[in-house]
């Protein structure tokens, strides 16, 4: 009775999953490039550099600014002379209204002005870079969570072709207590391996589930709320470790990242060494200003006065002493150059030694991988001969649940050699850059 209610509830989980769509890795990545948060968050990052190198081009153009006033006056004034002659003005106004247009464009500054707009567009650059990198990292995390469900997958279904096996050993047992040829610690033990692998698939059923949300998350929570994935691993068995690390500088978009902040370093230092070179000007402002007096407060007060003009020429500044700022920050930026030349050297050494290691585990897996495909033959068809020999009473107990482990071992062998291969591939097209590809 305990049984038929059990397999009530698994086809009633079964029929549940049956129905779920099941979404093609390709989809899968597709949604992570699309609503990943990391990605999205870097997109954004890369959008603001690029806005910078679109406006860049302002650092060759003339500043141009105008200011105006327009201003009322009221004044109350007492003048006393020597001769004690008394003067009151009250509510003496007047109004001034100026204006100015200015104007201002760098000539030459030591080409300091060319050298921050070419940085700009590198920045822009690597921007673009880093969005790249942060899309092939995303989509390494994506492949690796689909194929571990998968992988989860496959040792559900292990554990339950052995509970069949149970099924059948505790229907025996049964039996063969019924006619007395056998013993009751046998169904009881077989009843326990059971319970154990009923267990185990209520746990197996939780990890599946969420390593199913963790996918999701990857995606920006995009996939449906009940879903399925493939059933299958496929290996690339082909790769070789001189393919990946062919030109690795190249096309390792980290290492990538790293040449680039090298071009940003040593612009940083062309724009310091500029500080040291005088600076030309054209300046050219137009000037407007008219005061009205209402009345006069002064025997000599203007009733009405207007000037203005126009006005050009150049300037030049010379640093000459700065508190040897300029020096101070030439040095600093080429000691920064220097630094980014040696974070280059380490990433491209980082890339090479985890293409070196993640191949190491790649060629394991594969050799382990063929090994555990023939064991899996050879324990399967050791527990069918055990079951069979334990029908007819020449197989112990002992002898078909020790049959039924080594089963377990294997499947557990072969489904975690084919992801660990899986693992090892993505890693080593990761660290190629070959991924999106």
């Amino acid at each position: 009775m305990k049984l038929s209610v059990y397999g009530f509830i698994v086809s009633i989980f079964f029929s549940i999953f049956s129905n779920a769509q099941e979404v093609p890795l390709e989809e899968v990545i597709r949604m992570g490039i699309q609503k990943n948060f990391d990605v999205r968050i870097l997109q954004k990052t890369g959008e603001a550099a690029a806005n910078d190198n679109r406006f860049a081009f302002g650092a060759f153009l003339p500043q141009l600014n105008a200011n105006g006033a327009y201003i009322k006056t009221t004044n109350a004034s007492r003048n006393v002379t020597f001769a004690d002659v008394e003067t009151i003005r009250e509510g003496a106004k007047s109004t001034n209204t100026q204006g100015q247009v200015q104007l201002l464009w760098t000539l030459f500054d030591g080409t300091k002005m060319f050298a921050t707009r070419k940085r700009i567009g590198e920045l822009a650059a690597l921007g673009e870079i880093n969005v790249r990198n942060q899309l092939i990292n995303s989509t390494a995390a994506i492949i690796i969570n689909y194929y571990n469900i998968i992988r989860q997958k496959q040792q559900l279904k292990a554990i339950r072709e052995l509970m069949k096996v149970s099924e059948e050993r505790v229907k025996l047992a049964e039996k063969k207590l019924q006619v007395g040829t056998g013993g009751k610690p046998e169904l009881l033990q077989a009843k326990v391996d059971l319970n154990a692998q009923r267990t185990a698939i209520l746990s197996q059923e939780t990890v599946i589930q969420q390593l199913k949300d963790q996918l999701n998350g990857l995606v920006g929570m995009d996939l449906p709320e009940v879903y399925d994935v493939a059933d299958t691993i496929p290996i690339n068995l082909f790769l070789t470790k001189e393919e990946v690390l062919t030109d690795i500088d190249k096309t390792n978009q980290t290492i990538v990242a790293a040449r680039k902040n090298i071009d940003v370093a040593q612009l940083v230092v062309r724009e310091n060494r500029a500080l040291r070179s005088p600076i030309f000007n054209f300046t050219s402002a137009y000037n407007y200003n008219q005061t009205e007096n209402e009345l006069a407060t002064t025997p000599v007060a203007q009733k009405f006065t207007r000037n203005q003009g126009l006005n050009y020429g150049l300037t030049v500044s010379i640093p000459i002493i700065n508190f040897l700022n300029v020096n101070r920050t030439i040095a600093a930026s080429k000691i920064n150059l220097e630094r980014q030349k040696i974070v280059y050297d380490q990433q491209l050494m980082i890339a090479v030694v985890g293409v070196r290691n993640a191949y190491i585990n790649y060629d394991n897996a594969k050799k382990t991988l063929l090994i555990n495909e023939e064991n899996i033959i050879l324990a399967k068809e050791n527990v069918y001969i055990a079951l069979e020999g334990f029908k007819r009473g020449i197989t112990t107990a002992l002898d078909l649940r020790t049959a039924q482990q080594s089963l377990a071992d294997a499947y557990n062998l072969l489904i975690a050699a084919r992801y660990n291969a899986k693992v090892s591939e993505t890693e080593l097209l990761r660290l190629k850059g070959a991924l999106l590809n």
